[in-house]
């Protein structure tokens, strides 16, 4: 339905149904989108989310109930697939973009610089979309959706895949989109970035459930997984983490490509028993750490030791490793992926859960990307490995997936592995009992979360008019964030944030509280990355 005739910003739909032939996508799904406001959609794989998103934004066509929008040139839309051409360049997407709204040579000159300002793409303007990184591949894709200055935004996971910093930048600039009167709609799988929104409506099987439950649960155990066990059973006995033989070593590690350093004089130790979670924004230097430690490259100075030798063809046998790629072959069956890895290793067929038995003779290219995961963690387990590195195993899957995959990563700690695993669901910190924070090539902090976040704080807004708060804060460089209607500050300087205010007459309560790990996290990383030169070349 359009709203043409329906007052600004009342958008949303009502008791709506899609079907796909028999197969019901949508059962009875009330969701308004008001204006000036973030709208959360969460859910699993095959949730409906997307499904939602498409019949707001005028592309699916529902079965019954109704849909209020705007016009379709009102709208902007940013779909899984990102909304990028990867072979035009960056200006030549912004043309096309503006060629399809008809925008003026005028409007759009003010539109990109002011777009590119607060995006970080000025002087991108000649490079290939695809030369992008994935970080900045998505603010494009955000820009060209904003650039008509759409009253309604539909962004379709728009952080899947981004790293934690990029995914902070984003949700400012989302943030701003709102506090500028869009009604903006986010369908996201991280449950972290969910509680940024005012609303959040939560999908299973195309049905509604109640969200608060879920909130709830994350409420009461965020934080407080770093002590998941007070002992660790390991072959043998039972052993404290961290007391038990050390399974992997890196000393000095230091790697360089060319006059770049990848890895700057890392130290690390890998024990039995113990999930060590390594996070990073993207070109930390995280896959290439993991990759020396596999003895996948070499490095240019100091040493990496697998169960106490260098890496080599007789350590890789005590290894079990899932790369962001998943390492499956995609022309092979569930059964014939397990059948060659398993040959490899000379190990049993591992018994399947229901899922993965049920599609044994499917190609893998036709499975959900959550059960292509399990797969590949099947892969990795069935020899008994004593030591499991996993390059971020849980992207882009469903809530309950990622429990599901947690509870198999547990499950070889608690049976003695030893875990190195890194994500960008900075909500998983919690699931380790050591995380180790890298930026530039080098390790900025180490420990449980409770340690690393230390007695870190952050400044807590609460204004009746959010969106002029943010706005005001945002434009004196503040590094605001928002969530809910509230907005935080990482850091304790109020006055600033006082300042910033009082500049714009804006009254609000403002206040010290204690920090979030994401907060501490980009706080670190940034300093991080800022103390090391450009290059990279002194470890």
């Amino acid at each position: 339905m359009n709203g043409s005739a329906t007052p600004r910003g009342a958008w949303g739909v009502r008791d709506l149904t899609v079907r796909y032939g028999r197969r019901v996508a949508l059962d009875g799904v009330d969701l308004a989108v008001p204006a000036g406001a973030v709208t959360a959609v969460i859910g699993g794989d095959g949730a409906g989310k997307t499904t939602l998103l498409r019949a707001l934004a005028g592309v699916v066509r529902p079965a019954a109930g109704s849909v209020v929008r705007p016009e379709r040139r009102r709208i902007g839309y940013v779909s899984g697939a990102a909304g990028v051409y990867t072979d035009l360049s960056v200006d030549e997407n912004v043309e096309f973009v503006a060629a399809a709204y008809d925008l003026t040579t005028t409007a759009l000159t003010r539109r990109r610089d002011a777009l590119f300002a607060t995006t970080g793409l000025t002087g991108t303007g000649r490079r290939l979309a695809g030369r992008l990184s994935g970080g900045m591949r998505q603010k494009l894709a955000f820009a060209l959706a904003m650039l008509h200055e759409p009253e309604l935004l539909v962004l379709d996971e728009p952080t899947t895949g981004v790293d934690p910093i990029s995914r902070a930048e984003l949700w400012r600039l989302i943030a701003r989109a709102a506090a500028e009167g869009a009604a903006v709609l986010v369908s996201t799988t991280y449950l972290d970035e969910a509680q940024r929104a005012s609303t959040i409506l939560l999908l299973e099987d195309g049905r509604e459930r109640d969200a608060a439950p879920l909130l709830a649960l994350a409420a009461t155990s965020a934080g407080t997984a770093t002590d998941r066990r007070a002992a660790v059973p390991v072959a043998g006995g039972v052993a404290a983490p961290g007391q038990a033989g050390r399974l992997a070593v890196a000393a000095s590690l230091v790697r360089r490509f060319g006059s770049f350093t990848a890895v700057a004089g890392i130290d690390l130790e890998l024990r039995p028993g113990e999930v060590v979670g390594l996070l990073g924004a993207n070109g930390a230097g995280k896959t290439t750490l993991i990759r020396l430690l596999l003895g996948l490259l070499r490095p240019t100075s100091g040493h990496a030791l697998l169960f106490g030798r260098p890496p080599s063809r007789g350590t890789r046998g005590r290894l079990g490793y899932v790369p962001q790629g998943l390492g499956l072959w995609q022309d092979l069956t569930v059964a014939e992926n397990l059948s060659f890895s398993t040959g490899a290793f000379g190990s049993r067929l591992p018994a399947l859960d229901p899922g993965l038995s049920e599609n044994s003779g499917a190609l893998v290219r036709d499975l959900p990307l959550g059960l292509r995961r399990r797969l590949a963690f099947a892969a990795a387990l069935a020899h008994a490995p004593e030591l499991l590195v996993l390059d971020e195993p849980t992207s882009g899957v469903g809530l309950e997936a990622r429990a599901a995959l947690w509870d198999t990563i547990h499950a070889s700690a608690d049976a003695g592995a030893g875990v190195l695993v890194t994500t960008h669901h900075l909500d998983e910190a919690g699931e380790c009992d050591r995380l180790v924070l890298m930026a530039a090539g080098r390790i900025v902090a180490q420990g449980t979360l409770a340690e690393i976040v230390g007695d870190g704080t952050a400044v807590a807004v609460a204004a009746e008019r959010w969106d002029e708060a943010f706005a005001a804060l945002d434009d004196a460089g503040v590094p605001v964030a928002l969530i809910g209607r509230g907005l935080r500050v990482p850091g304790d300087d109020v006055t600033g944030v006082r300042a910033a205010l009082a500049a714009r007459r804006i009254p609000a309560e403002v206040g010290v509280v204690p920090a979030t790990f994401e907060e501490t996290f980009v706080r670190l990383a940034r300093a991080g990355a800022a103390d090391t030169p450009s290059g990279r070349t002194t470890p």
